[in-house]
């Protein structure tokens, strides 16, 4: 190590530092059973890891349990979390904890590339260090960084395509054929992973330009092709997996919600308002439970104070890019780990803004009193102490997305041991971790919406139980509450009911009855009738 220079020895030092402190975040509630927040997004994720695993290893074919028998293949971003879950699964058995691990294993290993990438682009090691020690602590990245989800990795390879992209673009002018085959690759990989990545492109575009400008690229052909050629691999895989899928989420998120929102908020008074509100609510998301209240002063200071770097304009332009995205999409999908392309930027700006600092601390006069030697360690005490505190109060604003039920877990790993196996059912609550651990396939549905006719059909196709998760809502339906009697209850004490929908174990007086509430109903007296005749629909 003696040949190593000192500056190098404490960069290593401070990666392996920050990054065991990162792990050590991130490894909180690692065997937290998936219905902690957000237990419907890990849910899905972690019933397509299993699918996999136990239906068909293909990682173009994702399938959700719901929406009736298998295979309920779906619309969704290329799977590489779980696929990686699912191939751990065939090794060592299904076991979520596979899930949390590998999406641990992106989020420490983009704290190193974030250092990495900002030792670069301010040419200094401090820098590094203070965006390793942001990033390591950001609540948005710790806590989703040991999710089942495949956000994580979409964040890696982000910055990892940005990087390369960079550094291809100011060290080598864009010419080298390798730089531009790891640009591709990274590009078309983080594409993949999210569609979210895509806004990329733009931080790219305006690096671009701002370094050759427009005649410029004439004379590096690769550079253009290399970022026409990374869409290619998604522009193939979108409607090949479409094709297949009984569930369109990308397409139909876009065309149901987003796109609506964005008109609206562009040709109408009132919808513009209500635009600007609701991204008014994502900059305070992003202000507390993604980068957290220093985290977001760090980065709108370090725009407002300009900072010397080796490519500003990407900079510029990933702001851009991710105002720009939080604005069309977030707006509409309030989700604040939508908001995660952000964090890379924040600690990439938070690194140069605090390298700035540090570098005037060497410069400034030293007090009287005061040791030129001291007041560094004096700044250094200083700023780990504002590190400590910081780490602290992100904790803080996270800390609830940890809860999780013991009861929801108990009651549904309780219908997975009590319920036949490969049965359908439909559950009459919405969130596909309650699903994932009752272990059955079916229907996932608001008992308060959910119809007869509706649940005749699922009958028809297979379902053998309704789960009464809501029973409340359920009461609250009128003629579904009626109609269900049908059929027995399989644990009348059950703190969720559970109606066997057999079409052979229907009560003999059940047209009868269903008649009679029909008629009360029609005199405008269905709820009086329920109350009298039916404990299982009464509000009391």
């Amino acid at each position: 190590m003696n040949h190593v220079p000192a500056e190098r020895r404490w960069w290593l030092a401070a990666v392996a530092f920050f990054c065991l402190v990162g792990l050590a975040l991130r490894l909180r509630g690692i065997h937290a059973p998936l219905l902690d927040h957000p237990g419907w997004r890990q849910g899905d994720t972690a019933a397509i890891a299993r699918n996999f695993a136990t239906l068909n290893y293909n990682i173009f074919f994702p399938q959700t349990e719901y929406n009736g028998p298998a295979p309920n293949y779906v619309e969704l971003e290329l799977q590489i979390v779980p696929f990686l879950a699912a191939t751990l699964y065939k090794l060592f058995g299904i076991h979520e904890v596979f899930g949390r691990l590998i999406a641990i294993g992106f989020g420490v290993a983009t704290i190193a590339l974030v250092g990495t990438f900002a030792r670069w682009l301010f040419a200094s090691t401090a820098a590094g260090i203070a965006a390793l020690a942001v990033y390591a602590i950001l609540p948005g990245s710790v806590y989703y960084a040991r999710t089942f989800q495949p956000d994580v990795a979409m964040v890696f390879f982000l910055s990892a395509a940005l990087y390369a992209f960079a550094r291809w673009i100011v060290d080598d002018d864009g010419r080298s054929r390798g730089w531009a085959a790891a640009v591709w690759a990274l590009l078309a990989i983080a594409f993949l992973a999210k569609q979210v990545a895509l806004l990329a492109l733009l931080p790219a575009v305006v690096l671009v330009l701002a370094r050759f400008g427009v005649r410029g690229l004439g004379a590096r052909p690769l550079v253009p092709l290399v970022l026409a050629l990374s869409v290619i691999p998604l522009a193939l895989y979108e409607p090949y997996v479409a094709a297949h899928a009984e569930w369109h989420w990308a397409s139909g998120i876009m065309q149901l919600h987003i796109l609506p929102q964005l008109r609206a908020g562009l040709t109408s008074g009132h919808g513009f308002v209500l635009k600007a509100l609701d991204f008014a609510r994502a900059v305070r998301m992003l202000g507390t439970t993604m980068l957290g209240p220093v985290g977001l002063a760090l980065l709108v200071v370090g725009f407002v104070v300009p900072l010397r770097s080796r490519a500003d304009a990407l900079l510029y332009g990933w702001l851009a890019a991710g105002v720009l995205y939080a604005y069309v999409v977030v707006t509409a999908e309030r989700v604040d780990y939508y908001l995660a392309p952000l964090l890379p930027l924040a600690a990439l700006i938070g690194g140069g803004l605090i390298a700035r600092a540090w570098e005037r601390v060497g410069t400034e006069p030293v007090p009287s009193g005061v040791e030129g030697g001291n007041a560094r360690l004096i700044a250094v005490a200083v700023l780990a102490l504002a590190w400590l505190g910081t780490a602290y109060l992100d904790r803080r604003m996270v800390r609830p997305y940890y809860a999780w039920s013991r009861a929801v877990y108990r009651d549904a790993t309780a219908l997975n041991r009590t319920l036949d196996p490969d049965a359908l059912i439909v559950m009459g609550h919405y969130d596909p971790s309650v699903m994932y651990y009752i272990g059955r396939k079916g229907w996932m549905e608001d008992p308060l919406l959910w119809t007869p006719l509706d649940e005749q059909s699922a009958i028809r196709k297979g379902a053998r139980y309704f789960v009464s998760i809501e029973d409340r809502r359920l009461r609250h339906n009128l003629e579904l509450c009626a109609w269900m009697q049908r059929f027995p209850l399989l644990d009348p004490a059950a703190r969720w009911p559970v109606y066997r929908t057999d079409p052979a174990l229907v009560a003999p007086s059940a047209e009868r009855d269903w008649q009679a509430f029909r008629r009360a109903e029609r005199a405008g007296a269905g709820r009086t009738w329920l109350d009298a005749h039916v404990d299982a629909c009464k509000l009391g």
